[in-house]
This record gives C-alpha cells, sequence and structure tokens, in this order.
C-alpha cells in the first residue's frame, strides 16, 4: 500500500524575532547559518541561481543523527508577503531513503515575536524507513539557535 509511504510532519517554534526577520536569513543568508547553528549547520553554498529565488539550487552541509550530511535543494516557492520558502531536496543523503522530501518553512508573526510553522512532506522509498521526526527536532533547534542570533542582533542594533 503507498498511501503509507507518504507522509507529512509539522511543527511549530515559537520565537520572540520577528517572522521577517527570521524568513530574510531563510531566503537571502541561509549561508549564515551555519555561524550561529555550528554544531548542526556546517555550511550552505549557493550550487545555482540567486539566493532566495525560485529555481536556485543551494547544498546544506549539516550533521545530523551523529553523521556528517549533505542535501542538495531546490528553492521550490517563495513568498514574501506570508513569510515562506519551500526546498525540494533533489540530491544527498535524505534520498537514501525518500523518493521525495519536502521542507516548508513559513513564519508567522504574532504581536511578540512569531511562530515559525514547519512542514516536512515526503515519501519512503520503503516501509522499514522511520518517520523523520529527528529531522523535526533538528529543525526546531536550529530555529531556537537562529532565534537567539537575531535577539543579539537586535540588542545590538538597539545599543548603537
Amino acid at each position: 500500500m503507498a498511501s503509507a509511504l507518504v507522509g507529512k510532519l509539522e511543527t511549530d517554534v515559537e520565537i520572540k524575532a520577528s517572522a521577517q526577520k527570521f524568513h530574510t536569513i531563510f531566503k537571502h543568508r541561509p549561508h549564515h547559518i551555519s555561524n550561529v547553528s555550528a554544531d548542526k549547520i556546517q555550511g550552505c553554498d549557493l550550487h545555482e541561481g540567486e539566493w532566495g529565488k525560485v529555481g536556485s539550487v543551494i547544498i546544506w552541509k549539516y550533521f545530523h543523527d551523529g553523521k556528517d550530511r549533505i542535501a542538495k535543494e531546490v528553492v521550490e516557492a517563495v513568498d514574501e508577503e506570508n513569510n515562506l520558502i519551500t526546498f525540494r531536496v533533489i540530491e544527498g543523503d535524505l534520498m537514501e531513503h525518500y523518493k521525495t522530501f519536502k521542507l516548508t518553512v513559513h513564519c508567522l508573526p504574532k504581536e511578540k515575536g512569531s511562530v515559525v510553522h514547519w512542514t516536512i512532506e515526503y515519501e519512503k522509498l520503503h516501509n522499514e524507513i522511520i518517520d523523520p521526526h529527528t529531522l523535526v527536532e533538528f529543525v526546531v533547534a536550529v530555529s531556537k539557535d537562529l532565534e537567539t542570533h537575531l535577539l543579539e542582533e537586535d540588542e545590538t542594533t538597539q545599543a548603537n
């Protein structure tokens, strides 16, 4: 039965930073994430296209489940107005287990701070593969690292 192979995991991360600033990092400066989440993200390189443009290809080097990993992703959608960006994995370690793998990060403003809504959609290659719950934990941890960085950035800006 193919339906057991298709899955979707979602989580919300409440942060004190603005939705727009959080979105801007993923859209225009994902290569800066390794500076603030170095234990998880080793690097992010633009392979083709432009940062934040649909169709651009980005290569992430990250540390997950005790191993160095790589993901080559295409920016599939960018919605500036709604602070949303979608990445589709096209090569790398995840493709050893998944036929398709897509991450969407959607930042929703709140009165104070914002909610980062992560969606991971995937199709497993076979039933023995577990759902990527550890990747949900991973994106939550990266979100928290970014929140800390953005708040420190705001404090520095206000101090000057």
